[in-house]
């Protein structure tokens, strides 16, 4: 079976880099838009919090904390 052409950042592990495709919950994406995560952004998974409800990640230059449900929605080609 093909590996998918996109993949949601919620399965990557730590240190994968990747690049934003699309979103999946306008709500959501409506968020991370005003923070500055924009489609054809690079994503990197930097580490997570130590109970696992946060993940801190690069995108292009800025550091920031998403949880698992926002990074859930964000597509990775």
């Amino acid at each position: 079976m093909p590996f998918p052409r996109t993949t949601t950042a919620a399965l990557y592990t730590i240190g994968t880099t990747g690049v934003i495709d699309r979103f999946t919950n306008e709500n959501l994406a409506g968020k991370l838009l005003d923070i500055g995560v924009r489609p054809g952004s690079r994503l990197s998974i930097i580490r997570k919090s130590p109970f696992g409800s946060c993940w801190y990640v690069k995108i292009d230059r800025h550091c920031l904390a998403l949880r698992k449900q926002e990074l859930a929605c964000i597509l990775i080609k």
